[in-house]
């Protein structure tokens, strides 16, 4: 073998080697990568499952097939319609004892510095959503067979829409004293921080997450009053099986989107 072959063949190996410690990396990289989107994918799942374990996200689900087929049947008898009737009477047993949490709530002392106003419309909105849904418990005995009397049970059902109604009219207020509340303090944050700092401000950034969901939280209590007053038939011309069926439906998907939880984040190098 001359020099020349030897030397060919020493520079040969090299490159192999490197070749191949370029393929290996890259096939280390291609399966760290993979596990990682397979960790972010079982924890994504986790998620799906801690949802569906919430009684309240059933319940929510539950309440969008309810007024989509109200949405679909147009109050008119058929299929649509008794899925309507079905859902809503099964969705009661997801709400049995739930009043005692805006009992709780009633009872339970209010953040220092809240504006009297405020408290008495959250305090009315916790009474009057208890009492719908205490209501609502003797509603589900009477409909599903073991309550009897059938003129009690439909007049308690119409008291509790009431009741529902007024809650709802009471959360609009509350959402828009505290969006007021928000709007003047992030305008005195804006007056003494730069355009620049303001985004990279926590406490700031904090408060305008804040105010998107309680503007989100109006337009939702906003238009379930829409929904009672479509179920209480205040306004039948106007507010009609369809319209109550289509903002019951937008308000149920409103519902679902603020119990997500918040999703995993990629980890990066």
């Amino acid at each position: 073998m001359t020099k020349h072959a030897f030397i060919i063949s020493e520079e040969q190996k090299k490159n192999d080697i490197n070749n191949f410690d370029h393929l290996l990396g890259r096939n280390r990289d291609h399966l760290e990568k993979s596990m990682t989107t397979l960790d972010l994918s079982r924890a994504e799942l986790a998620l799906i499952v801690l949802y569906l374990n919430k009684a309240e996200a059933r319940d929510k689900i539950c309440r969008a097939i309810q007024y989509g087929s109200k949405f679909l049947s147009g109050g008119q008898p058929g299929t649509a319609q008794t899925v309507d009737k079905n859902t809503s009477l099964a969705r009661k047993v997801f709400r049995l004892f739930k009043f005692v949490n805006d009992f709780h709530g009633l009872i339970s002392p209010v953040p220092k510095g809240t504006p009297l106003p405020l408290v008495l419309l959250g305090k009315s909105k916790n009474a009057l959503l208890s009492t719908f849904l205490f209501l609502d418990q003797i509603v589900w005995l009477g409909r599903s067979g073991i309550y009897k009397n059938k003129e009690r049970t439909e007049l308690l059902g119409r008291i509790s829409l009431f009741c529902w109604l007024g809650s709802s009219v009471c959360t609009t207020a509350v959402e828009i004293g505290e969006l007021g509340r928000l709007c003047s303090s992030m305008k005195k944050m804006e007056k003494e921080l730069k355009d620049d700092e303001k985004h990279h401000d926590e406490l700031y950034r904090a408060k305008l997450q804040k105010s998107n969901d309680r503007t989100l939280a109006l337009i939702k209590s906003s238009m379930d009053v829409v929904v009672a007053i479509g179920l209480l038939q205040l306004a039948p011309k106007t507010v009609t099986p369809r319209v109550t069926g289509a903002f019951g439906f937008t308000t149920s998907l409103i519902s679902c989107y603020q119990l997500l939880p918040s999703r995993p984040k990629l980890k990066t190098p």
